[in-house]
């Protein structure tokens, strides 16, 4: 609404002073290291024109972006548009550096005005682990019309641990979404399905139903497509303490030096039932006689804590101590040193796969993370991926990870046995919803379940793990370009298609030998309906923080 009345007051002011045409520019930070540029041409108050450069934006990721979002501005006049699907990060670039060239936001300042100060690890043996865990939430409250809010939250711990299992080093992030009747500006949101009926929604932010969200193919690609992690929500994300991103710094600090076992007794010791940090002033009588009875030093060491973190550590938001004891559990040697870590996530919607035996479309959300150490000249020199696909209940894969939309919305159909035949009716209730998203599993947490032509899902992500290190994102991408076909995947001898069989022909001998050697482990896409591993490895890239990562022998 600010955008708009300040278009509108823009649009008076050119008016009344004349209807020349005036030329505006504005930068925002985009995949790339030099970021989006765009020219607004504003006339008689109307944008007429936008033209947008981003010279190091990923060619056929965010260059469709450049190209298609620019015109989607100037029909509708303002920057209130949907996001390219495939190219969130360029997309958000281009729509704030438009708003910056209105003077809508503030002009972003230079990274290296605010410089960070690396992290510096070092150990003879060290230990890397990513934990997911995943909740539902019956909440936040309900609307004015008095229907339920919905949401789920999946924490993410990216932690570095020392041969005894304390922890060097600790990066967390977590992404909520609910159902768009909450009224919290940037959550993001999912309407449910194709097909569910729609869900209210509360466009404006202010506590009241304004209209039925409809939801199709395309609008369940944008809002996944959109939606973003607590930290790359940033300033948006704010607390009664400072924001998410600030909070989970704290915590981070503080969990250096423990275990997972310390960690959960420090949790013990100090936290009140609601998982936050304990306070002089508890409502609850048993949390305010916990506090009590601690000594002056613990107080002092609360204090310390709630000044900068009083978010809760494990609850219905999410269970962060939960997250890292699954870190400590997947944990795997390091053997390179690093400069930088980075965590990304890339999450997409798919329209499969197929449907089932009664005619209804399967739909799917595929959330691919990428854990990433960088040397100096941003070579990888650790990776780690893994991937979270759910599935309306129709779709047949055993131990495919479900969500059968929210309590209240058209059920889904459901196959129990995995037989390419439905079964039922999924009614969905409080219950069902929590207990679904409470046994999601990724790919790799699936296991020998996850079988593909070639070996698992994990075997071919650790081929392409191993293939990737030493390269640099722009490597990688190079790559992609030239070893794979059309759908991703690496090319082959028996390539069906004409143009990928004509591409893999005009390979050297040298070239096909790389490529016989990836596919004897590794036949699966890196960038399809399916998941974007190489959008996910960027986004690591871009999110890395200084990290002097030094193992002395």
């Amino acid at each position: 609404m600010k955008r708009l009345l300040a278009l509108a007051l823009s649009a008076c002011l050119l008016f009344a002073f004349g209807a020349q045409a005036e030329t505006l520019t504005g930068t925002a930070k985009g995949y790339g290291e030099d970021g989006v540029t765009v020219t607004v041409t504003v006339e008689g108050g109307k944008i007429t024109q936008v033209e947008a450069v981003g010279p190091s934006e990923t060619q056929g990721i965010g260059t469709p972006a450049l190209e298609q979002l620019p015109a989607l501005i100037v029909a509708a006049g303002n920057t209130q548009v949907d996001v390219i699907a495939g190219a969130t990060y360029t997309s958000k670039a281009i729509l704030k550096a438009v708003d910056i060239a209105m003077g809508l936001q503030p002009a972003e300042v230079a990274a290296t005005e605010a410089p960070v100060v690396p992290v510096e690890v070092t150990a003879s043996d060290a230990y890397i682990g990513f934990g997911m865990l995943s909740n539902g939430r019956i909440g936040p409250g309900k609307d004015d019309k008095d229907v339920q809010v919905y949401s789920v939250n999946e924490v993410y711990a990216n932690v570095i641990f020392d041969k005894d299992g304390k922890i060097l080093f600790a990066y967390l992030d977590q992404l909520e979404f609910a159902t768009p009747n909450y009224d919290g500006e940037g959550m993001p949101h999912f309407s449910g399905f194709p097909g569910q009926g729609g869900y209210n929604y509360d466009e404006n932010h202010d506590e009241k139903v304004d209209s039925i969200i409809a939801v199709d193919d395309a609008s369940f690609q944008a809002e996944i497509a959109n939606w973003m992690t607590k930290r790359q929500r940033g300033e948006g994300y704010k607390m009664n303490t400072g924001t998410w991103s600030d909070q989970a710094n704290k915590y981070a600090q503080i969990f250096v030096g423990k275990t997972v076992a310390e960690i959960e007794d420090w949790f013990a010791k100090y936290t009140a039932k609601n998982g936050r940090p304990l306070k002089a002033e508890q409502k609850d009588e048993e949390d305010a006689a916990k506090y009590a009875a601690l000594s002056d030093e613990d107080k002092a060491i609360l204090a310390d804590v709630t000044t900068a973190a009083t978010m809760s550590l494990k609850d219905s938001h999410g269970n962060i101590v939960g997250a890292l004891k699954k870190a400590y559990e997947n944990r795997q040697p390091l053997t390179a040193d690093a400069a930088a870590f980075g965590f990304g996530l890339n999450n997409s919607g798919r329209i499969g796969p197929g449907k089932d035996d009664k005619e209804v479309q399967v739909y799917s959300i595929n959330q691919v993370s990428a854990t990433s150490l960088f040397d100096a000249e941003g070579r990888l020199t650790f990776l780690h991926l893994d991937q979270l696909e759910v599935a309306t209940p129709n779709y047949d894969g055993a131990s495919m990870p479900h969500l059968s939309g929210f309590p209240g919305q058209t059920p889904y159909n459901y196959d129990s046995d995995h037989n390419e035949k439905v079964d039922a009716v999924m009614e969905v209730n409080n219950d069902s919803f929590l207990a679904e998203v409470e046994g999601w599993l990724t790919k790799r947490e699936r296991g020998e379940d996850y079988k593909m032509n070639t070996g698992t899902w994990t075997d071919q992500a650790n081929k392409y793990q191993e293939l990737f290190l030493g390269k640099t994102v722009e490597e990688i991408e190079e790559w992609f370009a030239k070893y794979t076909a059309k759908n991703g995947r690496p090319l082959k001898a028996e390539q069906k298609d004409e143009e990928d069989a004509a591409k893999y022909a005009a390979l050297s001998d040298e070239d096909k030998a790389i490529l016989a050697d990836v596919t004897t482990a590794a036949t699966m896409s890196t960038r399809d309906s399916h998941g974007d591993i190489l959008a996910a490895i960027r986004v690591s890239f871009e999110n890395k923080l200084p990290l002097e990562l030094k193992l002395s022998k």
